[in-house]
């Protein structure tokens, strides 16, 4: 939300002024005694001195060129530190809101004295302004990109940086940004804020710290889920400075000074290294002006050195599903895979439909071809009695494959995307009718219409009392009673997904069950994990989250989570064990309600 800012390029830009009062840390422990209500006086770190070397000012303009903010024009300001010496590569700092903002926070002054007395790297200042759409006509408006690019929760803002915008910047003025995200930072106020946050938030392997001033983490565009995001999602390896004040915005979008304070409690929650400087000002730059050479102090202490992910985090849930240090690694790469699955010797088969046909990984490692002239099979999943169940969506036929890789036709005519077993049978998906079959007794027999937009993943509880079917159309997966003659009835939007900005659904694909009853769905965010109420309790990051086709418990042990993410496949151990489907049922213990 702006704070007294004229979006508009050039010199009708301005900050209005009002107070806040005293600074603390997250510790409690004062960097400076309280001082007046409205006084709010910069320190000599942001006044010029004679005899320290000033860095250049550099202006520019940039026009996009990209489908991100297509049509877009912008305004940019440089910083380059007297020190670069322009052949290595240099430390970063992005801030929003242009050169606007360097005159606010007296950036440029106070990163000439903390680069000359080493407090500092010889960062590189980029200010770049919000998008403006140009009006065809001289009485018409242009369209204002502020709000959107900043206020929105996503990724559009954060690729528009680290793909278009920094690298032509590089190209255009002969510098070198360091690729580390240890050497990166962004920075913002009110909308800004919340866009620097993001940015880190969505690509920690580009952004690492992180100033947020008077942050707007309301509901302008989604923003307030935010924190709610934060508790859930396994800590990302990112630092946070907060500053805000007791008297900012209350007005229809939230209070800024509340969400401001429940983002902290979030982000402390999740184990974030986190400090914050609360005052009692309003919607200003005073107090973030008069902190800023501390606060990137702290930022940039012990740089080069990474910022590790916290590993204290408090949610229960991912305390009992991940391991402390255990990360993804890749399994397999160059194949278009889609759902994996394991035999019960915790041996994963992965379908490569490009290429029909299905690959084997042994607990070893080593990759073999199980199967070939697959019809393009994309679901697999073994039987009770041992074999390979496989839907083969170019033939539309449904096979199983016993342990030397020869088919046997079970079922012709359908277009099944995913499938379940169980001792009594198999259920699967036919997202083109809107329809869940059940194979049994070598026959596929009609079960029921369903209401679900695009049927995807299904999955089944570990008591094989519900069969849960995933909505790629929306952000929902479907809870049915499965009765004891096959039939699903009782069906109900039951399991709701978070939505990432800007889609309109949460992607949700392949489905998998641990033994406590959590459902581990994969989707846009990554894997979000939710308890038997229906609730994401947790959501777990994967490397690649453009396109993750399935999941699945695999390994010696069968605590091992195995994630088909575009041509690759990755595994993570957990302290979670993978439920059987068509092995005997097990009844976990009633969810807190």
């Amino acid at each position: 939300m702006p704070f007294g800012f004229d979006p508009r390029p050039g010199p009708a830009r301005h900050w209005t002024t009002i107070v806040i009062l005293t600074l603390a840390l997250h510790t409690s422990t004062p960097l400076n005694s309280a001082i007046a209500a409205n006084d709010y006086p910069l320190t000599a770190d942001s006044l010029p001195h004679e005899g320290v070397p000033q860095g250049r000012l550099i202006d520019g303009a940039y026009s996009s060129t990209n489908t991100l903010f297509p049509g877009t024009t912008r305004t940019y300001t440089l910083y380059v530190p007297a020190q670069y010496d322009g052949k290595s590569p240099a430390p970063l700092m992005v801030f929003q809101d242009g050169k606007g903002l360097a005159d606010a926070w007296k950036v440029p002054t106070a990163f000439d004295n903390l680069i000359h007395k080493k407090e500092l790297p010889p960062i590189i200042g980029v200010f770049i302004s919000p998008g403006v759409v140009p009006s065809t006509t001289t009485n018409v408006l242009p369209r204002y990109n502020r709000s959107l690019e900043y206020d929105s929760p996503g990724n559009r803002y954060s690729r528009f940086l680290i793909e278009e915008f920094l690298p032509w910047i590089e190209r255009a003025h002969n510098l070198v940004f360091t690729p580390n995200a240890s050497g990166r930072a962004i920075a913002g106020a009110s909308s800004g804020a919340i866009a620097a946050f993001v940015a880190a938030w969505e690509r920690p392997d580009s952004f690492s710290r992180v100033f947020s001033s008077i942050g707007s983490y309301v509901g302008l565009r989604g923003g307030d889920a935010l924190p709610i995001l934060v508790r859930k999602t396994e800590p990302r390896p990112i630092r946070i400075f907060l500053q805000d004040g007791s008297n900012d915005q209350d007005i229809y979008g939230g209070n800024w000074w509340l969400a401001n304070q429940e983002m902290l409690s979030a982000l402390s929650f999740a184990g974030y290294e986190v400090q914050h400087a609360w005052g009692d000002g309003g919607h200003d730059s005073k107090q973030a002006a008069a902190i800023f050479p501390e606060a990137v102090r702290w930022l940039w202490r012990d740089f080069p050195k990474p910022i590790p992910a916290s590993t204290t985090s408090l949610n229960p849930f991912l305390s009992q599903i991940l391991i402390p240090g255990e990360p993804w690694s890749l399994v397999t790469q160059g194949h278009l895979l889609a759902s994996p699955t394991a035999n019960p010797r915790g041996e994963i088969f992965v379908a490569d439909p490009a290429a029909a046909r299905i690959l084997k990984i042994g607990t070893d490692g080593k990759e073999s071809v199980f199967a070939e002239d697959t019809g393009n099979s994309e679901a697999l999943m073994f039987g009770a009695e041992g074999r390979l169940y496989s839907l083969a969506a170019g033939q539309q036929r449904i096979v199983r494959y016993d342990e030397a890789g020869h088919p046997e036709l079970l079922a012709e005519g359908f277009h099944g995307t995913d499938i379940v077993t169980l001792p009594i049978g198999a259920f699967f998906t036919d997202p083109d009718n809107r329809k869940i079959w059940r194979l049994g007794g070598g026959a596929a027999i009609k079960e029921t219409e369903i209401e679900i937009g695009h049927l995807s993943g299904i999955a089944i509880s570990p008591d094989h009392s519900l069969l849960y079917a995933a909505d790629a159309s929306s952000r929902w997966v479907w809870s049915f009673l499965i009765q004891s003659d096959g039939s699903l009835t009782l069906a109900q939007p039951f399991f709701y997904l978070h939505v990432p900005d800007p889609a309109v659904d949460a992607g949700a694909d392949g489905m998998a069950v641990d033994t406590d009853g959590r459902l581990y769905v994969t989707t846009r965010m990554g894997l979000q994990v939710c308890d038997q109420a229906g609730r994401v309790n947790a959501i777990i990051p994967t490397p690649d989250v453009e396109w993750l086709s399935g999941v699945c418990f695999g390994g010696p042990e069968n605590n091992t989570i195995f994630v088909a993410c575009g041509n690759k496949l990755f595994k993570r151990k957990t302290k979670a064990h993978g439920s059987i489907p068509w092995g005997p049922p097990t009844t976990p213990a009633q969810p807190r309600l």
